[in-house]
Order: structure tokens, then sequence, then C-alpha cells
């Protein structure tokens, strides 16, 4: 990661993903590294897939490529194994363990995979993956609507990347209106135990 970091962070619409990049890149931009940042959020608003790709320092292109993502953030298990690809053997992935079945699954036209042979596999490539159940942690902050911040958090405490913790709080100060910022603080701070205590 010489040149800098690519951040891959993928779910499905309505988890918050793009306030999730939002926040990391304000974050970057105050420790003074250059940003730039690409999204897809097709069906975003049907519960279709979100991604965006997150570049921090002299990398050049806003998209990560096939083997190219330093840091695998997903706030669903199935998009994290869809993003496997995209990740370098050395990736540090953090994991939200909680499924959301998608409407061909609830109408029976598919089925959703077994989540411990898929979390399996994510363990079996990538050599540190953080699991955590996301959505518990944030209804225990006060509401699953802070998914996204205690992903935040659980980023923040790898270490994997230049700036830690408080450059995030900062970011996050800003970004999230007063009236829910004791929430998220809260889930924030709940992420990072997680990956603290796994570590």
């Amino acid at each position: 990661m010489a040149e800098g970091y690519r951040i891959l962070a993928v779910g499905v619409g309505g988890q918050g993903i793009l306030l999730f990049s939002r926040v990391l890149g304000e974050a970057a931009l105050r420790e003074g590294y250059p940003v730039a940042m690409s999204e897809v959020h097709g069906m975003a608003q049907r519960g279709g897939v979100v991604e965006t790709n997150i570049v921090v320092g002299a990398v050049r292109s806003p998209y990560i490529s096939p083997g190219e993502a330093d840091v695998l953030v997903a706030l669903e298990p199935v998009e994290a194994l869809r993003a496997l690809s995209r990740c370098r053997k050395e990736a540090t992935a953090i994991v939200s363990t909680d499924p959301v079945v998608p409407q061909i699954v609830k109408d029976g036209l598919a089925t959703y995979p077994e989540l411990p042979p898929l979390l399996q596999r994510l363990r079996g490539v990538l050599p540190r993956v953080y699991l955590l159940s996301g959505e518990e942690l944030a209804q225990e902050a006060g509401s699953t609507r802070a998914l996204n911040v205690v992903l935040l958090g659980a980023l923040a405490a790898t270490g994997v990347l230049p700036f830690g913790r408080e450059a995030f709080l900062a970011a996050l100060k800003k970004a999230v209106k007063p009236a829910y910022l004791d929430l998220n603080l809260r889930a924030f701070d709940l992420g990072w135990r997680a990956v603290e205590s796994a570590r």
C-alpha cells in the first residue's frame, strides 16, 4: 500500500454506505490525504447493490479493480463474498454478519446461501477478517439505522488506515445532525470496541 489505500465499501440500498463513505473521505481529508470516490447505487432504494470505491493517498483511479482493494467493508455478508475478488490477498475485511434477504428469496425464487460456509470462505481467503453483528450493535446504540457508523468505528479500530479514531470522530460530528449525534457516537464506539476485543 505504499502509494495509497483502496477501500471498497459494499452493501445494499438503505444501509447508509454513502454516508459511511462521506465520513471516511472527510476523515482522510482532515488528516491531509487526497481522496477520490466513485459510487454504484443503481437500484439502491429497492434493496439493490450499493458500493463505493474510496481511494486515499497517491492513487490515480477512483475505481478499484479486481485484486486491488486493501480494505473491504461489507454491511451485508453476501455482498462481502461478491466483492472478494476485488481484494488483494493481504486485504483486511470488516463484515457485518446480518443477512439482508432479497425480495427474490422472499418470493421463493432463489435461496440465500448458508452463512457459516460463506463466512468460512472469507476467512479462508483473507488474512484478517473481522466479523460482527452490525445490526445488533446498532440496535444497542439506539437504532439499526446506525449500522454504517458501527462499521466506521470497526474500521477505525483496525488501524489499517494512516489516520485514527479522532479524525473519524471529527468527520462524524460534521456529517451527522446534532439530534442524532449521541446515537451515532455510541454506534461508533460499539464498532470500535468489537474490533478492539477481537484483535
